[in-house]
């Protein structure tokens, strides 16, 4: 089967030019590389090739923790790196789970092999494949917001399946941790699919971005094929003045930006914008919860540090005090997943 791609606008570039996007022909799990490598060895049955699995990379994160360099010979090699900037030669290191990173990369010979038997077809977009063009809270009545109280409406091309015949899926994943197979279905048609979400739990509340997908299989014997959602879910933070919760963040296990105050007179739900500007500085303020809106007054950002929202006319949040903890960090994911603008919901209430 050959590995296909398409190409796609790419947003960031003037004049306009395309990226290139891998489209895999199957999403496999551990059970399905466990069945390949018996059929490779018929003596691994499918449990012991599992623990087998297990056991390898149980033993190379046990070599890693104990400081080593590990090359698994024409294949993987797996080695650390580490991120940030010391003031002088004896600081210490910064947090490690924000400076310590695990790079896996594949030898030369592994690369080899599958240059010399790959195959590539371009997709075309007349192929049948599904088609997410608009993810949309029906009760917010906004784009690509996650609420699992309110109903969620998927609109695109290729869509249509039947969950009780196991010939389709939709699965809403945590970009930190957690997936969740949907199971609370309204209408679905080709052109749209109506749900109830069930959403993962990732491990921080700051944690609040998830990726959708849909997968549908054509006919009785046919593959898999799946749609991711190009742009990123966010669902609605809660807030609590003086509690300093962390907003505006990926999966990071610390927030990029952090609620540190404010003043607001009755519980109220607000969203707050970044946009990227294109000299490289951020642009914050405060919006209503309608698109088109009424919006507070901007505030530039170009380092970490404080900085203080206005309220927007006729809000009972007056003033929003924030601390950017990771300005560089902020950059990187506004401008590789969000095309330039974030947005988060805020569920604001009063501290006591």
């Amino acid at each position: 089967m050959p590995i296909h791609w398409k190409t796609e606008v790419n947003a960031l570039t003037v004049p306009q030019s395309y990226k290139i996007r891998f489209i895999p022909n199957n999403n496999l799990g551990t059970s399905d590389i466990a069945a390949g490598m018996g059929a490779i060895n018929p003596a691994l049955t499918p449990d012991l090739a599992k623990s087998s699995i297990s056991a390898l990379f149980q033993t190379v994160q046990k070599s890693l923790i104990n400081g080593n360099h590990v090359t698994l010979d024409d294949s993987f090699i797996f080695t650390f790196s580490f991120t940030g900037r010391l003031d002088g030669p004896d600081d210490p290191l910064p947090p490690i789970a924000e400076t310590l990173h695990v790079r896996v990369q594949p030898t030369a010979k592994f690369m080899k092999e599958i240059f010399h038997q790959a195959k590539f077809a371009k997709t075309d977009m007349t192929e049948k494949l599904p088609q997410i063009n608009l993810v949309e809270d029906t009760t917010l009545r906004l784009n690509n917001v996650l609420s699992s109280t309110d109903v969620l409406q998927l609109t695109g091309d290729n869509l249509g399946f039947d969950p009780l015949l196991d010939n389709g899926e939709c699965v809403i994943s945590g970009t930190r941790n957690g997936s969740a197979v949907q199971t609370q279905f309204g209408p679905i048609s080709n052109t749209s699919i109506i749900l109830i979400p069930t959403i993962p739990v990732q491990n921080d509340p700051w944690n609040n971005e998830y990726t959708l997908s849909v997968s549908v299989r054509y006919t009785e014997n046919g593959t898999l094929r799946t749609a991711t959602y190009r742009s990123r879910l966010r669902t609605p933070l809660a807030v609590t003045l003086g509690n300093n919760n962390g907003i505006l963040t990926d999966k990071a296990n610390s927030p990029y930006v952090t609620v540190t105050g404010g003043n607001l007179s009755v519980d109220e739900t607000v969203r707050i914008q970044v946009l990227l500007d294109h000299d490289g500085s951020l642009l914050f303020n405060l919006l209503d919860m309608s698109e088109n809106g009424q919006a507070g007054e901007t505030v530039i950002v170009t380092a970490d540090g404080d900085l203080t929202l206005n309220g927007f006319a006729g809000s009972a949040l007056s003033s929003l005090s924030l601390t950017v903890n990771s300005f560089t960090k902020l950059v990187k994911m506004i401008r590789e997943n969000y095309s330039g603008r974030l947005v988060d919901v805020l569920v604001l209430q009063q501290g006591t």
